[in-house]
């Protein structure tokens, strides 16, 4: 890992500059295998499957069969611990439903707001070294708890053609509509454009390598929503003297194992638990089964130490984690400060893994710094919010005079005459007493 000793503030802007991801190289074969499915629907899907996830797939819809033969092979242990996880996740995703309030801005002007679902979502779970079916529960619980008429999932199988038996499942207990055997840039591409059996979708959500973050940016600008941008994962530690080398390092090192272009940093005021971290990573890596992995991403990964808390914060800050551990004495007042993050765990005891799994809090988060101006998704993620305004006449006659005044500002004068023509009729109908706008 890199170690750094009391920077400069000047430094702070290379100290939070993540692995590039530079997906512009990536334009023109994504925009390709785009156009293939585009024009070429279900076959043109299947034969990227061949040429890319070297399976032969004859169909990509996932049976009834295929979902309880997953349901059998899931080991029941593993099975209580999804119902728990997605009992959790319901309850925190719940209790962030909209109630709108109907305010009256004027007399006889009535405005309010009406959440509506997004009637057909597609959740995107990659493949690759480890089946995220966690990432089923984070995306499918909240779409159904938000009303989403239709739940299409796309997920890349294994060379067998069969998709993991635990993605499955999580997908069943989540309430998933329908499941398809596709992954990267030809999954996206179904899902944006719609294909004999892949329907269109209105919004993409998940995660995925950059080939699939480059088609979700490609066909974000005219064809779908998406959640929003994504890049490979990243945790920060905010610690002090009194934090846990052990339960740092694990940290770290949980965040490592993500992939080769995950980051961690540890960001503390204490040089002697930074040199404690150093040791700690290094007989905790020896263990992990993924230690080849996490050792790549350890390479491009941060020990900081600062001189003081309001450095430490700031360069948290700064830096924008997309997971944020708090590991100090005063945890619950470093929080406070905290303005840029997308999930914050505090406490020796809060794991960024509770988060990833089974707390309640989702963990499909904005990363790169973009928890700068992006939210992680939460149930607003999956409705729209619609406004409503009803006016009487007293209300015209209350705010029409400045609207006209408004119109002719901007020299729209056929938004003025919509106003004026209203008025001209109240006025020969004649006005009511009391219904003078300056009452």
């Amino acid at each position: 890992m890199i170690q750094i000793d009391y920077p400069g503030r000047e430094q702070w802007p290379d100290i939070v500059r993540r692995p590039v991801m530079d997906t512009e190289h990536l334009t023109e074969a994504v925009r390709d295998i785009l156009r293939q499915v585009r024009e070429g629907g279900d076959r043109a899907v299947m034969d990227c499957e061949a040429r890319f996830d070297k399976v032969s797939l004859s169909s990509l819809a996932v049976t009834e069969d295929e979902m309880q033969e997953a349901e059998r092979c899931v080991d029941e242990e593993l099975k209580a611990a999804i119902r728990l996880a997605r009992q959790n996740i319901e309850a925190f995703h719940a209790a962030q439903r909209f109630e709108g309030k109907r305010i009256e801005t004027q007399p006889g002007v009535t405005c309010w707001q009406k959440a509506v679902p997004i009637e057909r979502v597609g959740l995107y779970i990659p493949g690759g070294t480890a089946p995220l079916f966690s990432t089923v529960l984070m995306l499918a619980v909240p779409a159904r708890i938000a009303g989403c008429a239709e739940i299409v999932l796309c997920t890349p199988p294994g060379r067998d053609g069969r998709v993991h038996p635990a993605v499955l499942f999580a997908a069943r207990v989540a309430g998933v509509s329908r499941i398809f055997k596709a992954g990267g840039v030809q999954a996206i591409g179904a899902m944006a454009y719609g294909t004999e059996s892949v329907p269109k979708v209105y919004k993409i959500f998940g995660p995925g390598n950059q080939y699939v973050t480059a088609a979700k940016q490609q066909v974000s600008l005219r064809d779908v929503a998406i959640d929003m941008p994504a890049g490979p994962s990243e945790v920060a530690v905010l610690a002090d003297e009194t934090a846990d080398a052990a339960f740092v390092a694990a940290d770290l090192l949980s965040q490592a194992e993500h992939g080769v272009d995950s980051q961690a940093m540890l960001i503390t005021t204490s040089e002697s638990l930074r040199r404690a971290v150093v040791d700690e990573v290094g007989r905790q890596l020896q263990r992990l089964p993924r230690r080849e992995i996490a050792a790549k991403s350890l390479e491009h990964s941060k020990l900081v130490c600062v001189a003081d808390m309001d450095e430490a914060i700031g360069l948290t800050n700064a830096y924008a984690p997309e997971h944020l551990i708090i590991q100090t004495a005063d945890y619950a007042q470093v929080a406070a400060r905290v303005v840029n993050a997308g999930s914050v765990f505090l406490g020796p005891y809060a794991t960024e893994s509770a988060g990833d799994y089974a707390s309640g809090t989702n963990h499909t988060l904005p990363t790169n710094g973009y928890a700068r101006a992006y939210s992680g998704v939460c149930l607003d993620s999956f409705v729209r919010k619609i406004t409503f305004q009803e006016i009487t006449p007293q209300g015209l006659r209350r705010i029409g005079p400045a609207i006209q005044q408004m119109a002719s500002g901007e020299h729209l004068e056929a938004h003025r005459a919509a106003v004026t023509v209203r008025l001209q009729r109240l006025a020969a109908e004649g006005s009511p007493a009391g219904d003078n706008p300056q009452d």
